[in-house]
């Protein structure tokens, strides 16, 4: 049996072996109750699933929920910052301490989901997609699903100065979420392949696959964390990091076309546009 929620015009709906039900009310709703009632709340719209949403236009899978994310959760992430830097050491301190690096990605009206474009900001030279499971927890720091997601990210101005990760990560249309929700119950906890492909006129530049096999943390960790000093009523949507990260060569274009799919949660695809001003000219 296959369950997903899918945010669309009309309001949340149920899938459920292709057959749509209206679920009523919020994601948030469903996350501030316990998630044993939100799960009879999802699956009793499932059982009356039987109408074909098929086609319909899809939304963000979030409504009121910020957006956080964990970095340096892979060996592969570790050695990726310290490539783009010269604080080698600062990031392997990130990797091996207790504590993880999480911080604010997006709010919620600046998410885009499947089909929709990211960006890369036009005043960054070294661009890369970041390829990524999204945690949907409930207001007590429960799992309550799943999603994928795209943490957009600026190795150059990143790279230029560890202070600067704000601006390398939140800007337009740098995170993006979807296609659906597989609740956590519904769902193998993983580990979760996740395959990367970046596509440019046509052709295939870039592929990557990994694991969630290969964190050094744990979901239910990283969520402690988040929640160790944050209250979030409505819930919130939290990055788990990303184990594929393109060699130093490579960077993505206005135009490209990023796919990441993992067998276990589906395919989100995105085009790339280019978001804001470039660097003034020195004269």
């Amino acid at each position: 049996m296959s369950i997903s929620l899918y945010h669309l015009r009309a309001g949340w709906a149920v899938c459920q072996d292709g057959k749509w039900g209206e679920l009523g009310g919020s994601l948030a709703g469903l996350l501030a109750v316990p998630l044993d009632q939100a799960r009879e709340m999802v699956e009793a719209a499932a059982r009356a699933a039987g109408g074909d949403l098929t086609g319909e236009e899809t939304l963000p899978p979030v409504d009121r929920q910020e957006v956080w994310a964990a970095g340096v959760t892979y060996l592969r992430s570790r050695e990726g910052r310290k490539e783009e830097s010269g604080h080698g050491s600062l990031y392997d301190h990130v990797y091996d301490s207790d504590r993880p690096e999480i911080f604010f990605k997006s709010s919620p009206w600046r998410v885009v989901g499947d089909r929709d474009a990211v960006g890369i900001r036009a005043d960054s030279g070294w661009d890369v997609p970041e390829a990524e499971v999204g945690l949907v927890l409930n207001a007590a720091g429960e799992v309550f699903g799943y999603t994928l997601a795209n943490d957009m990210s600026s190795r150059s101005i990143e790279g230029e100065n560890p202070l600067y990760l704000p601006q390398a990560k939140i800007y337009d249309r740098s995170c993006a979420l979807g296609p659906a929700i597989v609740p956590s119950w519904a769902v193998d906890p993983g580990p979760f392949e996740i395959g990367l492909r970046v596509l440019r006129d046509g052709h295939e530049t870039y592929t990557g696959k990994t694991s969630t096999a290969a964190m050094a943390r744990g979901f239910d960790d990283l969520a402690g964390w988040l929640f160790r000093a944050l209250t979030f009523p409505s819930g919130a949507v939290l990055l788990t990091g990303t184990g594929l990260v393109p060699d130093a060569g490579f960077t993505i274009r206005p135009g490209d076309t990023i796919e990441i799919a993992s067998p276990a949660l589906g395919t989100l695809t995105n085009p790339v546009v280019a978001i804001g001003d470039p660097l003034p000219q020195s004269s």
